[in-house]
């Protein structure tokens, strides 16, 4: 039988180090990002604005699996700031803000876990909580990235953002874990497990 998040919140090693090799290699490909697709997404949104928001879950992505595969308070924050401090030390366009952004980006996450964390963790939840986080993300953009807006594009900058942040980090962070578990690579993690069982039961 699986063990849920009721499990000690203590950290084994092993949750650091994985998370942080994952968030390492999720902050190298936000940079790669940012030097190469971000720009043409504004090209191509530059007869809407507010629709580039659809591209926030990206930054997500570490915070959404870094709850889905450790599950412990923190997992969340931990993977994003290790993504965001690697996307700030090879080069990016906000500069040390994204500090700022990756612990508004985890805060969603976090506080859904806090209601959850003494039951199964589910995809729902994650959704919910990315969905959150880049609300908050989205909130902070509307004051200092993008004040000129009109009220009503900022609010549909807030609706695309929210949208982008419950598909891309919550069902894709979701996925992108389960894509790893039934590899056999993280059984020592319940996503893992979960995964192989999950497997096994459509056998």
């Amino acid at each position: 039988m699986i063990k849920t998040n009721s499990n000690s919140a203590r950290w084994r090693t092993v949750d650091l180090i994985t998370l942080a090799i994952l968030a390492v290699a999720l902050g190298t490909a936000f940079w790669g990002y940012d030097s190469y697709l971000y720009p043409f997404v504004q090209v191509i949104t530059a007869a809407f604005p507010p629709a580039a928001e659809l591209q926030l879950g990206v930054w997500i992505l570490p915070a959404a699996v870094g709850l889905v595969l450790v599950r412990k308070p923190g997992a969340a924050l931990f993977a994003e700031l290790i993504a965001a401090n690697v996307e700030l030390l090879l080069g990016n366009t906000w500069g040390v803000t994204v500090i700022i952004s990756a612990l508004l980006q985890a805060a969603g996450l976090e506080l859904v876990y806090l209601f959850v964390r003494n039951r199964k963790l589910r995809l729902s939840n994650v959704v919910l909580g990315a969905a959150l986080s880049a609300l908050f993300e989205a909130i902070y953009e509307v004051f200092t990235y993008v004040p000129d807006f009109s009220v009503t594009f900022k609010l549909i900058y807030l609706i695309c953002g929210t949208v982008s942040g419950a598909l891309l980090a919550g069902v894709g962070g979701w996925y992108l874990v389960r894509a790893l578990g039934f590899t056999g690579a993280i059984n020592v993690f319940v996503a893992g497990r979960e995964a192989q069982q999950a497997r096994a039961s459509k056998r």
